[in-house]
Formats: structure tokens, sequence, C-alpha cells
């Protein structure tokens, strides 16, 4: 299919509260797209030659870096993406650690010891760089998503090319190009492209792309996963969540509901690992919300960049109404609402709806926002038989005092990652993560899962003396 060149122009990046801006971008036409996975498949042999412990200690570097300057990185994601200043400071933390473990999975990996079926040929395995990964990834944890990629990638001997969303270009991308290029960072191992859908399609698309590692939508991430297997490229895709809440009858409902606000309310319920779906047994059930509902209309609602705000904006109007649209019809199907539910300017209030069945849209559709479903269930087979109906399957959580008990239910959780006695949204750099379902292509990410999606396995065999054949 052939693109038409469009001429550069630039994107300004804007705070999100007050519309004040921020710095400027230049937007990547499609042929500035390609001219840079060409450059960095150019920069990919020598990198890819250079010592893992030199990769590695480069990335290190980096993330030393980016912690170096945390207070101008977090400023830059409460201004552009709205977070409260503890989220943002906890991102770049998160961050510099998912590019620390990078540079630990180049240091650590051996390739394996293997002999051959045939005692006059010796072989051995490795796992070797793809080439270029082209990482494209979303607004809402845009440091930390990006990092996960960027680290092992980078430090496993691949070049990058990144694409931040348009929504935050400077915390997403400028922030990486300067403290990559401060490192000591090669000339084109790392290029950072700015856009919007076409920009990241032609980022799929460029020949020079082995590899596309994608955060974001569902829908998006369908249209990828068919282009990557068109092209015959490998696709880690991390999508969205309707993720499960199980709480069952023997908490302490006070502190079920503490983790359950803040798996479903941090960063205005924007992270794809949110609290959906409160799934609460019967005999708890009224308690549950009501305490739940306590606990969200305490959150401050505000500007976090001037106020001592809990709930921050949402990220623009066009999200604000779709969340708004999607409260006001799970109440025209039946739904209590219990607090919240009113739009407040650019803000949407900690919400929390009651008696939701699995009969609603809104059980079963991702509601990317502040905005927490209870539905009573009768045991833990109900609590399971509800998880289960979700397409998504990204995490799940079983919230209770009996670890084995919570295990049983977890072990038949259809997701990838399930937490027993805590909520649903828990990072950690050195555990694989990612979805099924609707909500990925699976582990992509973290410990071995890393290793597994940045690198490819190669064989080499010697055969001496040399061999003869009949024909």
């Amino acid at each position: 299919m052939t693109t038409q060149t469009r001429t550069p122009t630039r994107l300004t990046s804007r705070e999100i509260t007050t519309g004040e801006e921020l710095g400027t971008v230049e937007l990547a036409t499609p042929d500035l797209v390609a001219s840079a996975a060409r450059r960095a498949a150019a920069a990919a042999p020598g990198w890819s030659a250079t010592p893992a412990d030199q990769r590695a200690a480069l990335v290190e570097r980096a993330a030393d870096l980016l912690v170096e300057r945390t207070g101008a990185a977090q400023d830059l994601l409460v201004r552009e993406g709205g977070a409260i200043p503890g989220k943002a400071f906890y991102e770049v933390l998160l961050a510099a650690e998912e590019l620390r473990h990078g540079a630990r999975l180049a240091r650590e990996y051996a390739d394996p010891s293997v002999t051959a079926s045939e005692p006059d040929r010796t072989a051995s395995v490795s796992r070797v760089p793809l080439g270029v990964v082209g990482v494209i990834v979303p607004w809402n944890f845009p440091l930390l998503l990006a990092a996960r990629s960027l680290g092992p990638a980078l430090a496993l001997g691949n070049t990058v090319v990144l694409k931040p969303d348009p929504h935050t270009p400077l915390s997403g991308g400028t922030l990486f190009a300067e403290a990559f290029d401060r490192a000591g960072l090669p000339p084109g191992v790392l290029e950072i492209v700015h856009g919007d859908a076409e920009t990241g399609s032609a980022l799929v698309q460029a020949p020079d792309v082995a590899m596309v590692s994608f955060t974001g939508s569902t829908a998006v991430g369908r249209e990828i996963g068919a282009q990557c297997g068109r092209l015959l490229k490998r696709a880690v895709l991390e999508l969205g969540g309707q993720n499960a809440f199980v709480v069952l009858d023997d908490v302490d409902v006070e502190r079920a509901a503490s983790a359950g606000a803040w798996g479903s309310f941090l960063h205005q319920g924007q992270i794809c690992m949110s609290a959906r779906r409160h799934l609460v047994q019967r005999a708890v059930a009224d308690d549950y919300t009501r305490a739940l509902a306590r606990h969200a209309a305490a959150l401050r609602i505000g500007d976090p960049h001037r106020e001592d705000a809990q709930i921050g904006p949402i990220i623009d109007r066009r999200q604000l109404t779709t969340i708004a649209n999607a409260v006001e019809q799970a109440v025209a199907q039946g739904a209590r609402l219990v607090t919240g539910g009113r739009p407040l300017g650019a803000y949407y209030p900690p919400t929390v709806l009651a008696d939701v069945t699995e009969q609603m849209d809104i059980f079963h559709t991702e509601v990317f926002g502040p905005v927490a479903t209870v539905t009573a269930v009768a045991d833990d087979t109900d609590a399971v038989r509800l998880a289960n109906t979700s397409d998504h399957g990204l995490t799940a959580a079983v919230y209770t005092a009996d670890p084995a008990r919570g295990a049983a239910i977890a072990r038949q959780l259809r997701c990838g990652v399930a937490h027993i006695g805590d909520q649903t949204v828990v990072q950690d750099a050195v555990l694989p993560f990612g979805g099924i379902g609707a909500s990925g292509n699976g582990h992509g990410f973290g410990g071995p899962a890393a290793l597994e999606a940045f690198t490819r396995w190669r064989t080499l065999t010697t055969s001496s003396p040399p061999r003869g054949y009949p024909f």
C-alpha cells in the first residue's frame, strides 16, 4: 500500500489542566519513520557486537541519569499526563528499575551447553538479538511502559525505534533521548519518532523493523497483530483489561475496601491493570460497597501540579465523555449509583456502581476511568465463573485472609497474572507480565519472558572432518 508523504510539522505538548505549552517535537511522516528504522538497522550490527557488559553498563548509566532528574521527570508526568506527584515519583523509580532489569538480563544470561546427537558433530546454541525493535507506548505510564521494552531490548543487543503517545511526547520520549544521549549511546541505536496512528502504522510496516512491542487498546492491538502476522514479524501485545477483584467473606472489610479503592482509582483508573469488577461474596457485599464508597468519596480531586490532589484530570475530553456515557448507560440498565457519577470540569470523580450484573454492558466493557462496579457473588465457584466471563485476561486479584483458599481460586482464573491478598495493580520488573485473550498474546515483559521476547535462538553445528554425502 502506497503512503503519501506529508510535510513535517510540530507537535506541541501542553499541560493537561491549563493548556500551557510545555515544549514541541517534530511529527514524523511515514518517510521519516522509515528513515529512522534504516538508521537503527545500520547501527544494529555494531551495537549487537558490543560486549554485553558494555551494553548493560550504558543502560544502567541511563537509569542513573533518569533518577538524577527525578524532579524534572516527575513534573512532566504530572503536567503532561495528569499524574499525582506520588504516582509520578514512583513511575520514575520503576522505569529506572526496568532499565536495570534489562541490564541484569544481559549480564547474567549464559548460553546453555548442548550436545549434538552424532559424535562427530559439535553444536552450540545461543540467544541473539532480533535487530530493530519498534516500541509503541501509551500515555498513562509513558516512562514505565517504554522502559520495560527499552531496557531488555537495548541491553540484549537490539536497536530501537520508540514512538511515544501524542499526549506525552516529552515524558515518553524526550526524557529517554536525553538520558541515553548523556549515557553515551551510539547514534542510531535509539531513534524516537512522534505522531499518531499513521506514524505507528508506518513503524509497524517499516521493512527494517523485526519486532513490535505495543501497549495500548485491544482494538489497535488486533490491527498491529494482524499486520505483524502478514509481515512475519514478532509482536508483543499488552492490551486492555476488565480485571476482577474478588473479595471473599473472610476479609477485614475496611482493609479490602482500601485495597479495592487503590486498585480502581489510582491514576483516575486509567491503568490497564485497574480493578474494574469487584466480585464480592454476598455475606460482606453491602458492608464492602459502603466502605468502598466512603474511600472513593474521601479522595481529593484537583490539579495535581498546584493542589494536594489524589485524583487528577482525565486525559482528554473525549475520554471524559466516554466514561460519563458508560456510567449513564449502566444506571439506565439497572446499576445503582452509590457515589460519584457526574463529571466535574476536566475531572471525573471516583465512582462506585452497585448491583451490577453480568447482563449489563459495563460488566464486559473496559471503562478506562475511575469507575468501580460491585457485583455480589454466591460463593467461590460463582466468583470464578463471573471472573471468567470476560474476553479479557490481564490481571486479577483474590482478597482473602486464607492464602490457600485464595490460591485455589486464583489458579482457576483466566488471566496472565493473579494476586492473592492484594489488589490488581502490582508491578515487579523481575516477574513475567502479560495477558491472554483480548488482553494480549502472552508474557513479553519481566524476568525470563523479556529474554524470550527480545532475542531468538541461533544454532551452530560443526562437523569435523567435513562430511561427504552419496550424491
